[in-house]
């Protein structure tokens, strides 16, 4: 079977940073992606986050799309809540090398319980 369009730009996804339009000011960039979903590490189960992501760039800023397919990218990974938010931040912060960063993982309640959890700069 032929892999669709949407599964084969996930695939191939890449960050894609472009020049900070002032990078002599500090201003904050906050992006929020409520449809973030990964698969637990011990069940299978799909689980559900809104992954936020805030920081100032210094020379870089994240291109949205291709933020986008990244985070999509976890979809059929089994990763749990805390390695999968601190390798996002991880990521950003080896490719952005932002003033300040902070990711955080909310992700919704399953049996009960409910996790975020926040990485920091």
């Amino acid at each position: 079977m032929k892999m669709k369009y949407g599964a084969k730009a996930i695939k191939q996804a890449r960050l894609e940073l472009w020049p900070n339009p002032n990078p002599d000011r500090d201003y904050v960039i906050d992006i929020s992606f409520p449809e973030f979903t990964c698969l637990c590490p011990r069940s299978g189960y799909p689980d559900f986050a809104t992954i936020k992501v805030t920081y100032t760039p210094d020379k870089k800023v994240a291109e949205l799309k291709a933020l986008k397919l990244y985070l999509n990218s976890f979809r059929d990974q089994s990763i749990s809540h805390e390695a999968v938010t601190n390798l996002i931040f991880d990521t950003l912060v080896r490719n952005l090398k932002p003033r300040t960063l902070e990711v955080v993982g909310d992700f919704n309640p399953r049996g009960n319980v409910k996790t975020v959890i926040r990485v920091a700069l």
